[in-house]
């Protein structure tokens, strides 16, 4: 069913709070710290581009949720957060640079935005980790960012048929036959990993169906 214009705007409020209360809650001195509202709207609009047909404002809320849904695994929840508001705030399909650039925007924003160093380069870390979705062992905070990022590959066969034809939409540019090989390729490099997923509960809930999924999208491409 189509958005309206008035539950858009409501979502685009609602977006907008949360992380108004997320950046409020991390900043070093609220009293004297600048106006969160500027930078959500900065962000949010970002989301928003025209060429996204994928990494989308569906896909933030998406991986907020699933961030929530995974915080008990976290060292620190709102920095896992903050990754997932900025991991790919800067997305251009034809540009393989996207995660060093948003990476990059958040080691600018959040300082100004009045979070300590320490947490800004938490946030950028974690956002880089979306290169490879690999963290090291250990690393709790990535392992729930990367699950969050890749939980849509566990989904029912018809959510997973639509992120794969907005994939394929986002990179409309590219001729089917150089999109089979690359698509191929990454699909293949995601079912080589010992695990999709890190988490107990990815690995509990999501790991077989989304290497099923993946499975039947490479078979379809080949």
């Amino acid at each position: 069913m189509p958005t309206t214009p008035a539950a858009a705007h409501h979502r685009y409020d609602a977006l907008l709070a949360e992380w108004c209360e997320l950046v409020r809650r991390c900043q070093t001195d609220p009293q004297s710290a600048p106006d969160p509202v500027p930078y959500g709207v900065d962000l949010l609009e970002r989301w928003a581009e025209p060429q996204r047909r994928y990494h989308t404002l569906d896909h933030l809320v998406a991986v907020l949720a699933r961030t929530t849904e995974l915080t008990a695994h976290a060292a620190d929840p709102d920095a896992v957060a903050l990754a997932a508001w900025f991991h790919d705030a800067v997305y251009r399909p034809d540009r393989s640079e996207n995660e060093e650039r948003s990476a990059g925007l958040a080691e600018r924003a959040l300082p100004e935005a009045g979070l300590s160093p320490d947490r800004t380069a938490e946030v950028a870390r974690l956002v880089r980790l979306t290169v490879t979705h690999d963290p090291a062992p250990g690393d709790r905070n990535g392992e729930v960012l990367c699950d969050a990022d890749l939980a849509v590959l566990a989904g029912d066969p018809a959510d997973y048929a639509a992120y794969a034809a907005a994939v394929r939409a986002e990179y409309a540019f590219v001729p089917d036959e150089d999109f089979r090989t690359g698509r191929a390729a990454v699909l293949g490099q995601l079912l080589a990993l010992p695990h999709l997923f890190r988490t107990d509960y990815g690995r509990t809930y999501w790991e077989s169906v989304a290497r099923r999924n993946l499975g039947t999208e490479l078979e379809l491409l080949s």
